[in-house]
């Protein structure tokens, strides 16, 4: 199996990064693919908290998820998966980001703004990541269609959609939920900032790209690919 092992320590400059986090310290192991988005949540999450964390990296062309040892990692044979503290390995990267934002501000405890966070987080897996992760994949990383094909051109249709509605919710504020960064935008960050990569154009989308940016922006940020 061919693995990378990497340990990334994070920032805890970040206001919202406290260093009363309740996993603060504690060992938190990630294993995922180089160019996952929905691993790239978790990393991301680990980041603006201050968490540190372990990737085991797995390659898909080699095979490596379909092995008996991923198998024992995760039965459903994807990526991100998480070993928590607890000695469990945690799949799906929404359910890892509301454990991870469990205890913080980055998932609020009103009963309504935790309502409006789970909202979006299933926004995300039900009408935006297909129509942005696939043609990403197929053009981007496979490079097995073109930008023009018209499946391509279709998913974008539903993405468009998607991207509106975000764009007029963001309109008049800075965050997906409330006054500050919570889970929801950590889960919409990843597929929305690499929507060119699937020959998408959000140029007139102005609050995204505003809100992007300020996600850029927060302490802790990582990189979808960091250097050494």
């Amino acid at each position: 199996m061919s693995t990378l092992n990497q340990t990334t320590s994070t920032t805890t400059s970040n206001a919202m990064a406290q260093t009363w986090h309740p996993l603060a310290g504690k060992p938190l192991e990630l294993a995922d693919t180089l160019r996952s988005g929905n691993a790239w949540k978790v990393r991301l999450a680990c980041g603006f908290m201050g968490l540190a964390l372990t990737r085991r990296t797995f390659d898909i062309v080699q095979g490596d998820l379909e092995t008996e040892a991923f198998g024992r990692i995760n039965p459903w044979r994807q990526v991100p998966a998480l070993l928590t503290p607890e000695g469990e390995w945690l799949s799906e990267s929404q359910a890892i980001l509301w454990y991870l934002g469990c205890g913080t501000p980055w998932l609020p405890q009103g009963r309504l703004a935790q309502a409006q966070v789970a909202s979006w987080l299933s926004f995300e897996q039900t009408q935006h990541m297909h129509a942005f992760a696939q043609p990403r994949l197929l053009i981007h990383l496979r490079e097995t269609a073109r930008v023009d094909d018209p499946a391509m051109e279709q998913w974008r249709v539903i993405g468009m959609r998607a991207a509106a509605w975000m764009d007029a919710h963001l309109a008049g504020r800075q965050f997906l939920v409330g006054d500050a960064p919570t889970i929801a935008d950590i889960a919409l960050y990843p597929y929305t900032s690499m929507a060119d990569q699937g020959g998408y154009d959000l140029s007139a989308f102005t609050h995204i790209s505003a809100w992007l940016a300020r996600m850029r922006a927060l302490p802790g940020f990582t990189p979808l690919l960091e250097t050494a």
